[in-house]
């Protein structure tokens, strides 16, 4: 899309648009993880690999993105955050797939690190649900050419959504990488 020509959904129309796609998405998650039986046996699978690499390039994005931003570089920030955005879009139909077919899969390691695990994924899960509308609503912003609201709430967004690609990467690695027994 040219940067020169924003968007001309109307506020109203995003907002209930974002509402309910955001409300579709996370409701589909919850049954999927906390529901759904995983359909094919589960096993070695590289899908949780391709998610952590997914979220391991979406925060170098949003780090190399915030760069851009600070030195002036707006064509290539909005290409960075663009594409930070298809990188967490690809994360989260892959995530999707291994657990339609994996189910859930369970944290193995016990005594202090078990809290230290779940503080990580309640705070990961909950920020998730929180950023995921917060992101289309800072690039709807960028879009439509309202940049100054943008700014305000991309630099919170930015936080969020970081924290979320590296602490997915972090319960890829305490879950798939680090034997507890």
């Amino acid at each position: 899309m040219d940067s020169d020509q924003p968007i001309t959904l109307s506020p109203a129309r995003f907002a209930v648009l974002n509402g309910v796609l955001c409300t579709t998405a996370i409701s589909f998650l919850v049954w999927l993880i906390y529901f759904h039986e995983g359909s094919a046996e589960s096993g070695p699978s590289v899908l949780p690999m391709f998610s952590a690499i997914f979220n391991t390039v979406s925060a170098l994005l949003l780090a190399s993105g915030l760069w851009a931003i600070k030195t002036k570089r707006r064509g290539l920030h909005q290409q960075l955050m663009l594409s930070a955005f298809l990188v967490s879009a690809l994360f989260l139909v892959n995530y999707i797939y291994y657990h339609y077919t994996a189910g859930d899969t369970h944290f193995t390691g016990t005594g202090l690190i078990r809290p230290v695990y779940f503080f990580i994924l309640i705070s990961h899960i909950l920020l998730s649900v929180v950023i995921l509308p917060l992101i289309l609503t800072v690039i709807y912003l960028a879009l439509s050419g309202r940049i100054a609201t943008h700014r305000k709430w991309a630099r919170f967004t930015w936080v969020g959504w970081m924290y979320v690609s590296v602490t997915g990467v972090v319960v890829y690695f305490m879950l798939h990488v680090v034997n507890w027994t």
